[in-house]
């Protein structure tokens, strides 16, 4: 009999994950826009005790829907309004993806053998799941939900627990959850047993679930309709889906600009031959287990490209079934090399991770040998070499070892890779993207009573870091000059493509911020020095 220690271990992929977002996640603060937004309504609502409709500078905000609020909100009252269980949470729910994911590839497979083990080592290398796992928003939360919804499908469907993550879906992200389910149950016949067995009881029990899901969201959505008023209401229950289904309002893009990005969502395996050479060799029926990857990832692909709104990170909750897909040919393609005495070589892999090692180590003689740099290269000079020979090691790490454990060795040194990646923004170039500056002394102008104005549209980037209690105005840089005057004792945040080095004296505060910057003016120094800030062309930050 095994010791009690050794039979709840955790697996290796998953102390990897946990260890290397734990580790990137506290390497900085909130990043804008998308987890410094996310904050600033899970403080609006905190602030105001208004837990049933989101707000956003001081409105309230029907983009999305509130259950990672909620969760926020939970620890906030647990452990005190800060930002680190908001990065804690997201670490957690970054790790219950991976291991419903790993269960989802059991439980497709039925049993039987097959590829289902390399699933989570696949995934652990993408990084994209790695980076907006350490953001604070709600696509991995979404990409819990579904991978829960689909382990409820599978093997014997357990409708109660299909409803539940359904409507926690729901809730996290809107209708858009059932794009993510529907098909895989739609087909299900073609991949499963139980519902070949009993259609009649399959499509009556997932059509009763996915109901009892949707009344989880409308028993949230219905009262916060009312309480939201009628624009609320209008732009929740239909604006906000059809806005973007039809013709989208926000990322609108063309029908195929997913196919490329593909290629960006698979690295670093679509850098591996292997990978394509398992593809095109591929040969034999396809399992139940890989029915239902197909019937999961290809209509629900087919029907986001025909979706106006687009992003990269939609796509993010498909990725356990790109992975059940790659695990299978990749499996069948193992079983022929190891047969014939060869090895799976991993030297493209390794050549990246030798090119970024290569860039990194050349950073220092660039700065030293131009007269204008770019200013990331000023920025990460000075650190570089010591990341470039970490890069080096992973390099040699992805070459030495067991052929049959190379897949995870490859996958072990891409996600540390993607950790350094991260540590080296975070050392380097974070100072662009740190907004704690400008929150503080928006804070200060606040707590004097001052108003304040935001030159174009304010995404809340300063409402959770300057703890702030009172809407921003926003304004348009040809209004500037009207609102100063008839606001003489309040505060202007511009963002202009450059500066002026007179006025880092003139203004309250001047920082960098992306490729632009933010300048914070008094109205009355504003004012006045109008005539000497026109040359810059003015626009809001992204």
């Amino acid at each position: 009999m095994q010791p009690a220690s050794s039979r709840f271990s955790p697996p290796a992929w998953l102390v990897l994950w946990v260890c290397a977002l734990l580790w990137a996640i506290f390497q900085h603060g909130p990043l804008p826009l998308y987890s410094t937004r996310t904050l600033g309504v899970a403080w609006e609502m905190w602030n105001q005790g208004a837990f049933l409709v989101p707000h956003t500078n001081g409105a309230p905000y029907s983009h999305k829907v509130p259950l990672l609020f909620w969760l926020i909100h939970a620890g906030w009252a647990a452990f005190g309004v800060t930002d680190v269980w908001p990065r804690v949470l997201q670490v957690l729910i970054a790790a219950g993806w991976l291991v419903a994911a790993a269960r989802l590839a059991g439980a497709a497979s039925a049993g039987k053998p097959s590829a289902a083990p390399l699933v989570p080592w696949l995934l652990i290398a993408l990084p994209y799941p790695f980076l907006f796992s350490l953001q604070i928003m709600y696509e991995v939360l979404l990409a819990l939900c579904v991978a829960g919804a689909l382990c409820a499908l599978t093997g014997r469907p357990r409708w109660h627990w299909f409803a539940l993550a359904v409507g926690a879906g729901l809730l996290t992200k809107g209708p858009v959850m059932l794009l993510h389910v529907v098909f895989p149950w739609l087909l299900g016949p073609w991949w499963s047993e139980a519902a070949r067995g009993d259609r009649r009881r399959w499509y009556g029990g997932g059509l009763l679930a996915i109901l009892g899901g949707a009344s989880m969201l409308l028993a949230w959505a219905i009262p916060a309709g009312f309480a939201g008023g009628e624009d609320y209401r209008r732009e929740l229950f239909f604006l906000q889906t059809a806005g973007r289904v039809v013709a989208s309002f926000d990322h609108a893009r063309p029908v195929f600009w997913y196919l490329p990005m593909l290629l960006v969502l698979a690295l670093p395996w679509v850098a591996w031959p292997r990978v394509w050479h398992a593809i095109a060799t591929a040969r034999g029926p396809l399992t139940d287990g890989e029915r239902f990857a197909v019937s999961w990832v290809v209509p629900t692909f087919a029907a986001f490209c025909l979706i106006s709104g687009k992003q990269v990170y939609y796509l993010l909750p498909l990725m356990p079934g790109v992975a059940m897909l790659l695990a299978a040919v990749l499996r069948r393609q193992q079983s022929r090399v190891l047969a014939n005495g060869r090895r799976w070589r991993a030297w493209p892999v390794a050549g990246a991770l030798l090119g970024v090692a290569l860039l990194l180590a050349a950073l220092p003689v660039w700065r030293a040998h131009s007269a204008d740099p770019p200013h990331w290269v000023s920025d990460a000079y000075a650190t570089a070499p010591w990341f470039a020979a970490a890069f080096v090691g992973l390099a040699a790490g992805c070459l030495v070892g067991d052929p049959r454990r190379e897949l995870q060795r490859i996958a072990a040194c891409a996600l540390l890779a993607i950790a350094l990646v991260h540590a080296a923004f975070a050392r380097s170039l974070f100072h662009h993207f740190d907004l704690r500056p400008a929150a503080a002394a928006l804070a200060r102008a606040e707590a004097e009573g001052r108003p304040i104005a935001n030159v174009g549209r304010y995404e809340a980037q300063y409402h959770f870091l300057g703890r702030l209690s009172r809407p921003l105005a926003e304004i348009e840089e040809r209004d500037v000059l009207a609102w100063a005057q008839a606001n003489p004792d309040g505060v202007v945040v511009r963002y202009p493509a450059r500066t002026d080095p007179a006025n880092e004296k003139a203004a309250l505060l001047v920082q960098p911020f992306r490729s632009r910057w933010i300048e914070i003016w008094d109205a009355r120094a504003l004012a006045a020095a109008t005539p000497s800030v026109e040359g810059a062309r003015d626009a809001p930050a992204e």
